[in-house]
């Protein structure tokens, strides 16, 4: 777990061509354009197979950072803190819990508040469907207790963020299980994730390999990855995580 002694040279990263999971301790601070050196931890991204990029932010008090790629579309997630964006000319306040859609073509920044911010991003180039106008942008907050029961399971809640609409392409969405419920099956699907460990510890089995989980933990599952996870210990575990919809896999978006 992160902060514990650990043997020299060990880790509990794991990356593999279906799977990564990545330890907070095994972390690296670097740039990003638009973020200070430090800023920035990328997690996931295309040159471990990904068709997206997840990556956390760090802002010290009062710092600012922001992303402006053309055809990019985002989406943050303030974990801790507090900050105001900027989200092409609009502004927002947010505190912990709280988030955003950013459509391509909207440049957006962050400023952090006086507690500091840590957010995290997950952005992938727009496939846009013919006809059909791109998203609009979105801001929300994640509600207390209002998921949905997951397949009729009261103990497995499912949160969802972002419309279920023919223009968006992505779907960002919050699972939370109490202790020892789990995914009712393994699944395997076209969605590639990535995902992140809010709360809780746990057990995800991913293709042939079972690993723990705990908080700050970061996983990537590419398509067709058998995926499996169930809620260990006393506390309720929640992750946040990604995966990219309504788009034909012969059309280059997966």
């Amino acid at each position: 777990m992160p902060g514990r002694a650990s043997l020299l040279g060990s880790t509990r990263t794991v990356v593999g061509k279906t799977h990564a999971l990545l330890d907070p301790a095994s972390h690296v601070h670097g740039g990003l354009p638009g973020f200070s050196s430090d800023a920035v931890v990328v997690l996931i991204s295309p040159p471990i197979g990904a068709g997206f990029v997840q990556f956390l932010v760090d802002l010290e008090p009062y710092e600012a950072g922001g992303s402006s790629l053309p055809g990019i579309e985002s989406f943050l997630y303030l974990l801790a803190g507090e900050a105001s964006a900027d989200l092409g000319g609009r502004a927002a306040s947010l505190s912990a819990g709280d988030f955003f859609f950013s459509p391509p073509g909207i440049e957006w920044s962050l400023r952090a508040g006086g507690s500091g911010a840590h957010a995290v991003v997950f952005q992938k180039t727009y496939a846009r469907l013919p006809g059909v106008e791109p998203p609009s942008l979105v801001l929300g907050r994640t509600e207390e207790g209002g998921g949905r029961p997951f397949l009729g399971d009261p103990d497995a809640l499912l949160q969802t963020f972002l419309p279920e609409e023919p223009s968006f392409d992505m779907a960002v969405n919050l699972f939370q299980f109490r202790p020892g419920a789990s995914l009712p099956f393994v699944e395997a699907h076209v969605m590639e994730h990535g995902l992140l460990m809010l709360e809780g510890r746990g057990i995800y089995r991913l293709d042939d390999g079972w690993y723990p989980v705990v908080a700050g933990d970061a996983i990537w599952m590419a398509p067709y990855c058998p995926q499996w996870f169930a809620a260990l210990g006393p506390t309720p575990a929640r992750y946040l995580y990604y995966k990219d919809v309504g788009r034909h896999p012969l059309d280059g978006s997966h």
